[in-house]
């Protein structure tokens, strides 16, 4: 019994060591309070995607900005495409505007092009249901993942094919005119939460992610490489990470590295764009970076960081109000 309780003992010393000698960011030359308007939501925010963010009022917020459509009760936003919003229960049921489909689980991702509803589920299926012909034109289903990151991309219509990101770290590329599978493109089947976190299109050539890998694939060429990811945007024909380490990334659509930045403890929440780079730092700051990673500007910029960020553009939004960026 002293044995046990020693070790007991021991483990809570060690527990408390560890907390007492956490380090955090810290800002030397900040510049004061960051000086932008800040607008109010009408609620919280309850759920995100990298696409949008669902309000406790069922408002929404979407790619372009603050909607004033309002969500039925107990759906959640996925998408919008062509003004059409996709929401699901997150049961058995999605929505596009107020049109109600049946589908076949728990629907977590979702895009739509013309006739054709893409959608992802929590089983780590995927599928292409017909709305004019209401039907299921193509049902796959792949390895369950268990544990994933909340963050999910949605599929993407990219001329005649369809890309599917899942749960396991694979692309699955569709001809949207035979329904058919073309190829699987591996991003990361290796971590422990390795679902597709982000997905993009520049000038022809694809942009993926996962929290640990990311991908560019273009010209028959395939790029990769690993990062720990806190976050990541795209803008103009760069790509932007920052990384659990505390570095700010500018890359190329080849992934090499243009410029880059650390920040010793930091823990970076969302990047932006205004008119150059933005990254929210947990401790309550607002890091602007300058486009030739050069110079920087730090200000002072107090947030809960236990409540729910986004960025969307240059916008960030956070609990229950906004911040645009200049």
């Amino acid at each position: 019994m002293k044995y046990i309780n020693y070790i007991a003992i021991s483990s809570i010393l060690i527990f408390f060591t560890a907390c007492s000698t956490k380090e955090y960011f810290e800002a030397n030359n900040s510049k004061g309070r960051f000086n932008a308007s800040e607008h109010n939501l009408s609620s919280s925010i309850v759920s995100i995607n990298k696409d949008g963010a669902t309000l406790e009022d069922k408002s929404i917020i979407t790619k372009d900005g603050i909607s004033k459509i309002k969500l039925k009760t107990g759906f959640k936003f996925l998408n919008i495409n062509n003004n059409i919003v996709i929401s699901s229960n997150y049961k058995d049921k999605v929505m596009l505007n107020d049109k109600v489909i049946k589908v076949s689980g728990v629907a977590i991702a979702a895009s739509l092009k013309s006739n054709l509803l893409a959608l992802l589920f929590s089983n780590n299926s995927i599928e292409l249901y017909d709305l004019k012909r209401k039907k299921t034109v193509l049902k796959e289903y792949f390895t369950h993942s268990f544990v994933n990151d909340t963050r999910i991309a949605n599929p993407y219509f990219m001329g005649k094919i369809i890309l599917f990101p899942t749960l396991n770290g694979r692309i699955v590329i569709i001809s949207a005119l035979d329904k058919k599978i073309i190829k699987n493109i591996v991003v990361d089947v290796d971590g422990q939460f390795n679902n597709i976190i982000f997905l993009d299109v520049i000038k022809d050539t694809l942009v993926a992610a996962t929290a640990n890998k990311v991908i560019t694939v273009g010209d028959g060429l395939l790029n990769l490489k690993a990062y720990h990811i806190r976050d990541i945007i795209t803008n103009g024909d760069n790509i932007y990470l920052a990384s659990i380490d505390g570095q700010i990334i500018k890359t190329d659509i080849s992934l090499n590295i243009i410029s880059r930045k650390k920040y010793k403890f930091a823990k970076f929440y969302a990047l932006a764009f205004g008119t150059s780079l933005y990254a929210l730092e947990s401790q309550g700051y607002l890091i602007n970076i300058s486009n030739d990673f050069k110079k920087d500007k730090i200000y002072d910029f107090s947030f809960d960081n236990s409540k729910k960020v986004i960025s969307i553009g240059n916008k960030i939004y956070y609990d229950n109000q906004y911040l645009t960026l200049p």
